[in-house]
């Protein structure tokens, strides 16, 4: 895992086509702008959780 600290209006770039930049930050909440290829899926942390724990459970 590769952690990195970005102030607003920073960001990082993953492979040649996603672009992760923080747009806000205060008191400790977080927003992050994605710019991704429609067909890359983009799923909050904690829907992926349950969507994988409801699969378990199957």
């Amino acid at each position: 895992m590769l952690v990195l600290g970005r102030k607003p209006g920073e960001y990082v770039v993953i492979g040649d086509n996603i672009t992760v930049k923080v747009v806000k930050s205060e008191n400790g909440d977080l927003r992050l702008a994605i710019d991704a290829p429609r067909d890359v899926k983009i799923t909050r942390g904690e829907v992926w959780e349950q969507e994988h724990k409801q699969g378990q459970a199957i």
